[in-house]
């Protein structure tokens, strides 16, 4: 059943970006290039007393300084760092290279919502036995939760997107409208932000995925639940109801700016105020002193607005592992370069590039909860993330197609932005489509 499973899925992997599903069954098990036996830090030891190359596939500019700081340590190691392209440009790259039979990195970088396909698939290999276990306790719920399931452990987390809210006070103040801290209040001051200058609006939202599913797990919401290849997919339950309700108003009232993120109308609009707040991960702060900073202390940081008054729920928005595909040559060297990377000095090295962490050390530590962000009037934003990932809803689950799924949201959700649509009937169809695309390539859905 597996194996059929594997071939369906690689079918479709031009549009889902599926794993090398069938490539991998035949791949061999050996963890350092050709050899076979028991895994184990031992041999992972070994490999770097052995030397040789690893190559990495990440998109990530901070392991430039890993890598270096990697091969000082190592000298008989050779780390290759290549960009084969972000998000689905590297996972189709990956595919075909897995499906050449040759060509594979040793290492990838693998965003969270992706990372199911590839463990269905087994085309990543399972870190417990090199010593990944050794690091349970060493990250947030959030991104360990993304890479493990049961004893496996697929990835190690690289940095995590605890969510948090970012505000512009010299609007808020300018307007004397108080910051919200409820998503009623966040729907309150929309109206009054817009009200008082119809140039503004509390944030952009032109449909989004990611953003979409983030606020839906912090409002409790688990439309996905997978195990093994039974999928259930139901966006029906009360927390994505919840949020469908809420974010119809401001649809319905036309308070949302008609502006696409990561354009460069969204970054004028962020310096010049005209988009009042953002909500999102908190890797945003570099995004903001690079691209908006004209507006170097207008804006602050504070926790994310709560579905229920009192509360202090958050969710993910963003982040990435580092993963070790079954056809890399030499595993053992590559999973010593993932745990350097993702730990101690590595994590380190990341972190003093931008980096925001996933490890507990590092966001308990005080350097880092006592930072000071001259961007946000000198604001210790720190701890409000640090306190963001510690309050991250647990048991949150993706699509072992997510990929695919993201692909489709703006020819379903996406209506509700653009027509009569409400945002509940494009949950549904999202849902529909979800539900058929996943039958097709083999899964068992909602049954």
């Amino acid at each position: 059943m597996r194996k059929n499973l594997s071939r369906r899925l690689l079918g479709a992997v031009a549009v889902a970006s599926a794993i090398a599903l069938t490539t991998t069954a035949c791949g061999s098990d050996a963890a350092d290039g050709g050899s076979t036996g028991a895994i184990g830090p031992k041999e992972v030891a070994a490999a770097l007393e052995k030397g040789g190359k690893v190559t990495v596939w990440a998109w990530e500019p901070t392991l430039k300084k890993v890598a270096e700081d990697f091969e000082k340590k190592y000298p008989k190691v050779d780390v290759e760092l290549v960009n084969a392209g972000t998000g689905d440009k590297q996972y189709t790259a990956l595919q075909n290279a897995i499906a050449a039979g040759s060509g594979a990195p040793d290492v990838a970088q693998v965003e969270y919502y992706a990372l199911g396909q590839f463990t269905i698939a087994k085309s990543v290999e399972d870190l417990a036995p090199y010593g990944a276990t050794n690091h349970a306790t060493s990250f947030t719920a959030g991104p360990w939760n993304a890479v493990h399931q049961d004893d496996a452990i697929y990835a190690m987390p690289m940095d995590s997107g605890p969510m948090a809210f970012f505000y512009n006070k010299k609007v808020f103040d300018k307007h004397g409208i108080k910051v919200p801290t409820t998503w009623d209040e966040y729907v309150e001051a929309a109206r009054a932000l817009h009200k008082a200058d119809p140039k503004v609006f509390i944030a952009n939202d032109t449909g989004d995925a990611g953003a979409t599913t983030s606020l839906i797990w912090q409002a409790g919401g688990r439309p996905y639940e997978t195990v093994g290849t039974e999928v259930q997919i139901d966006f029906s339950d009360a927390g994505s109801t919840k949020y469908a309700a809420t974010w119809q108003k401001l649809l319905d009232e036309k308070l949302l700016s008609p502006v696409s993120s990561w354009s460069d109308a969204w970054y004028k609009g962020l310096a010049d105020g005209s988009i009042a707040t953002l909500s999102t991960g908190a890797w945003m702060p570099a995004n903001f002193t690079s691209g908006v900073a004209s507006a170097s202390g207008d804006w602050r940081v504070a926790p994310l607005p709560q579905w229920t008054k009192g509360g202090k729920v958050s969710a993910e928005n963003g982040g990435s592992s580092l993963a070790v595909p079954k056809a890399a040559e030499n595993k053992a060297l590559a999973y010593a370069f993932t745990e350097y990377a993702t730990t101690g000095k590595g994590a380190a090295d990341r972190i003093a590039a931008g980096a925001f962490p996933a490890t507990r050390a590092d966001l308990e530590s005080k350097a880092f909860l006592d930072a000071e962000f001259p961007y946000f009037g000198g604001q210790k934003a720190n701890q409000i993330f640090a306190e963001s990932a510690a309050n991250v809803g647990p048991d949150w689950q993706y699509l072992p197609y997510q990929v695919y799924a993201n692909s489709i949201f703006n020819d379903t959700v996406g209506k509700a932005y653009v027509s009569p649509t409400k945002l509940s009937d494009g949950l549904k169809a999202w849902q529909d489509a979800s539900v058929k695309y996943g039958s097709d390539q083999g899964f068992t859905v909602n049954k």
